[in-house]
C-alpha cells in the first residue's frame, strides 16, 4: 500500500510539475513562431524595415530571459524557505495571466509607440514566472522521483518543453493553413495567446493537489552552504547547459524566422521545419533521461554536445542548399532537433544533483536561468543582427556550434552524482 501511494504522489508530482513548463513554453513557441507578425504589427511603424522589426521583437524576447534570473532568486528562496508548492502555484498563475494578455493587447497601429511597451511588459512578468518555474519544477520532479530513476523523471521537464514548442509551433502552422495570410496576421495570431488561459487554469488544479516533497520536510533547518561555494556551482551549472540553450533556442525556435529572412522560405515552410526540429527534439529527451540513470549524465550530454559542434554547420548547409529534396531537409532539422535533446534529457537532473535541498530551488533556478538569459534570450537577436551586418547565412550554425563547443569541458568535470546533494 505505502509504494502503491508513494508512486500515484510521484505521478502527481510528475503531471503536476510539468504542465507549467508546457504552458510556458507554448507561449515561446508562439511568439517565436509568429515573431515576424509580431514584429510587423507591434515594432514596425509605418516606414519601418522588416529587419529593423524583427531585431526589436527579439530585443523583447532578450528583455524576457534576463528577467529569469530575477525570477529565479526570488521564486528561488521562497520555495527554498516555504516549500516548493506554493511557489509552483504562484508561477502558473503569473505566467497564465501575462500570456492570455498578450492576446488582448492593441497593435501600434491602434496605440502608437505605446503598444510595443506593453508587450514588453507582460514578456517581463513572464520572464519573473519563467525564472521561478525551472526550479521549483524540477526540484518537485526530482525529489519524488524514485530511487534510480531521477534522471527520467528530472527529463520530463524538458520534454514538457518539446511538446511546448511543439504545440506552440503546431497551433501557429494550424492556423496559417485554415486562415487566410490576412486573417492570421489581423487577429489569428492572437488565438493560441489566449488558450493559454484554459491551460493555466488546469495546470492550476493539478498544482493545488500537490503535496510537498519529502526532501524538504526533511530537510528543515538544514545548513545553507557558503554563498561563495553557491555561487561557483551556479557558475558551473549554467557553463554545462550553455550549449543546451544556445543550440535549442536557435534550433526549435529562431528557425522559422531565420528560414523566412534568410533563406526566403515561406512562412508554412518555416511553421513545419520548426515542427520537424521538436520531434525529433521531443523522441530523443526520454531515453537519454532514461539512459542517464544507467550510464551516468557525463556520457550522454556530452554526446550531444560534441554532436552539435560536429553537425552543425553541415546541417544547415543541406538547408541551404536549392538542390536538396524535402525529405532529406526534414531528416536534416529533425536530427538537429535530436541532438539538442541528449542534453535536454539528462539536464535537469545533472542540475538537480549539484545542490542540496536547502539550496536547490535558488541553484537550479539560477544555473538554467544565468544560462537561457545569455545564450537562449539573446540568441535571436545575435544570429539576426550578426547575419544583417555579415551577410553570412551561417551564423546559428556557428552560434550553436561555439557555445556547445566551451559547454563539452565543463561536462567533462561531471562525475556520479553525490547521494546527500541528489536527496
Amino acid at each position: 500500500m505505502g509504494m502503491t501511494l508513494q508512486g500515484a504522489r510521484s505521478r502527481r508530482a510528475l503531471f503536476a510539475g510539468s504542465v507549467g513548463n508546457f504552458i510556458e513554453w507554448y507561449e515561446f513557441g508562439v511568439y517565436g513562431s509568429f515573431a515576424t507578425i509580431i514584429a510587423a504589427r507591434f515594432f514596425t511603424p509605418e516606414g519601418g524595415g522588416a529587419v529593423e522589426g524583427l531585431v526589436k521583437t527579439y530585443a523583447s524576447f532578450a528583455l524576457a530571459f534576463f528577467f529569469r534570473p530575477v525570477g529565479a532568486a526570488l521564486f528561488g528562496a521562497l520555495g527554498d524557505r516555504i516549500g516548493r508548492r506554493p511557489v509552483l502555484i504562484l508561477v502558473i498563475g503569473l505566467m497564465t495571466v501575462s500570456t492570455a494578455l498578450i492576446g488582448a493587447l492593441p497593435t501600434y497601429a491602434e496605440i502608437g509607440a505605446f503598444a510595443p511597451w506593453l508587450l514588453t511588459s507582460l514578456r517581463v512578468l513572464q520572464g519573473l514566472s519563467a525564472g521561478g518555474e525551472f526550479g521549483g519544477a524540477v526540484s518537485v520532479m526530482t525529489e519524488f522521483a524514485p530511487a534510480g530513476r531521477r534522471g527520467l523523471y528530472g527529463s520530463w521537464q524538458s520534454f514538457t518543453v518539446a511538446l511546448g514548442l511543439l504545440g506552440g509551433a503546431g497551433a501557429a502552422a494550424l492556423l496559417a493553413s485554415v486562415l487566410s495570410p490576412a486573417q492570421l496576421e489581423s487577429w489569428g495570431w492572437r488565438l493560441p495567446f489566449l488558450s493559454a488561459l484554459p491551460l493555466g487554469l488546469g495546470a492550476l488544479w493539478l498544482r493545488l493537489r500537490l503535496d510537498e516533497t519529502p526532501a524538504f520536510r526533511r530537510a528543515g533547518a538544514t545548513v545553507r552552504p557558503p554563498a561563495r561555494a553557491l555561487a561557483r556551482a551556479i557558475a558551473l551549472g549554467a557553463g554545462r547547459v550553455m550549449g543546451w540553450a544556445a543550440a535549442g533556442y536557435t534550433f526549435l525556435v529562431v528557425l522559422p524566422s531565420y528560414l523566412q529572412n534568410s533563406l526566403h522560405a515561406s512562412f508554412r515552410q518555416a511553421l513545419v521545419a520548426t515542427v520537424l526540429a521538436n520531434v525529433g527534439f521531443a523522441a530523443v529527451i526520454l531515453p537519454a533521461g532514461w539512459l542517464s540513470d544507467r550510464v551516468g549524465r557525463r556520457p550522454v550530454m556530452l554526446a550531444g554536445a560534441v554532436s552539435v559542434v560536429a553537425l552543425a554547420v553541415p546541417l544547415l548547409n543541406l538547408l541551404q542548399d536549392a538542390s536538396t529534396s524535402t525529405a532529406v531537409k526534414g531528416v536534416a532539422v529533425c536530427a538537429a532537433g535530436a541532438v539538442v535533446g541528449l542534453m535536454a534529457g539528462p539536464g535537469p537532473a545533472m542540475l538537480a544533483e549539484m545542490f542540496p535541498t536547502s539550496v536547490r530551488c535558488t541553484g537550479l533556478g539560477l544555473a538554467y536561468a544565468l544560462s537561457n538569459a545569455v545564450f537562449s534570450g539573446c540568441a535571436g537577436l545575435i544570429i539576426t543582427e550578426t547575419i544583417k551586418r555579415t551577410g553570412s547565412v551561417d551564423i546559428p550554425a556557428y552560434y550553436a556550434a561555439a557555445t556547445c563547443a566551451v559547454s563539452a569541458p565543463a561536462l567533462l568535470t561531471l562525475r556520479k552524482p553525490d547521494d546527500e546533494n541528489g536527496s
